[in-house]
């Protein structure tokens, strides 16, 4: 293993959150369980509400950062991909996949694979999150929360919206806003434009939930390892469920549909970042021509033992 990768694994390590086993109601959920607290109401997608036993496990405070992942790609003599929706190799999706601390992106495949690698070289049991794992981490082990933030809110400054919001506006408190975006852009020397009004932030702008996870319901979609089936929570085991066994739900190109958790772009005046919220999305990136879609996913990973990884 070369001196980078070491360094990578120890501090991937270092940065990961164990999570005591227990049991929680999981899926969207109604007032009477969330007293005095924001409530999620009805989610046909999330529902219904059942029981779920989860063995103990560790996983990721921060999303895959781009430093992670780089180093992952030259150590497997991989590379990023250089050419996204106009084929040109300077697109603006290139330049955010060269700042460190930024997610990671990435599609299904490719996170699995991720994930693997890191179970190879540290020889621990590394892998992608079940949507239970997720759900419980993000809801600080099934507590009934709006949001994985530090409070269960999303909180940002009273500054009005305007048809101009990115040139001015509120700005987050525990939680993103295009205003922040459109801060981040400015400060990084990016564009003007739709895309630079979007990026993502870096992973740890925001305060972490109270197990200590960052932005599980914010600055990006997260990949988990279940296919989705819409209707899943229906039949889904009591102990450490591990989704479907197979495709159940295929997409309008006829390919099988993998569980998405967490949020892009929520905001504290509209709401958004559920912390219950799934949703689907195909596995591969999905190309056209030899140019690649849909990869504005990230991932965290988990390592399956019942004890804190050392």
């Amino acid at each position: 293993m070369d001196e980078d990768t070491r360094i990578s694994i120890g501090l991937i390590k270092k940065n990961m959150i164990f999570v005591e086993g227990g049991e929680f109601l999981m899926g969207a959920y109604l007032p009477i369980h969330a007293v005095e607290k924001p409530f999620h109401g009805s989610d046909d997608d999330a529902s219904p509400m059942h029981t779920v036993r989860l063995s103990s496990y560790s996983i990721a405070k921060f999303k895959v950062t781009n430093r992670e992942y780089q180093i992952y790609l030259k150590h497997n003599g991989k590379t990023l991909r250089t050419t996204h929706e106009n084929g040109d190799p300077d697109d603006f999706r290139v330049a955010i996949s060269s700042v460190p601390n930024l997610p990671a992106r990435m599609d299904w495949h490719e996170a699995e694979q991720y994930c693997k690698w890191l179970a190879e070289v540290s020889k621990l049991p590394f892998a992608l999150p079940t949507e239970a794992q997720w759900e419980y981490a993000a809801r600080s082990r099934g507590d009934f929360v709006y949001a994985a933030t530090n409070d269960g809110t999303l909180r940002g400054t009273n500054a009005p919206y305007t048809s101009y919001e990115w040139d001015g506006g509120p700005r987050g408190i525990n939680v993103s806003t295009s205003g922040d975006r459109s801060d981040f852009a400015q400060l990084m020397g990016w564009p003007s434009g739709v895309m630079a009004r979007r990026p993502p932030l870096p992973v740890d702008k925001f305060p972490p939930n109270p197990l200590g996870l960052y932005a599980m319901t914010d600055n990006g979609l997260e990949w988990v390892k279940d296919w989705y089936d819409r209707d899943y929570y229906q039949y889904s085991p009591l102990q450490d469920p591990q989704g479907p066994d197979g495709p159940v739900t295929k997409s309008y190109f006829g390919n099988g549909m993998k569980v998405q958790r967490g949020s892009e772009q929520p905001n504290h005046q509209w709401g958004g970042a559920l912390a219950t919220a799934r949703s689907a999305r195909e596995p591969e990136g999905y190309s056209r021509e030899g140019r690649f879609y849909r990869t504005e996913i990230t991932t965290r990973c988990v390592v399956n033992l019942p004890a804190p990884v050392l």
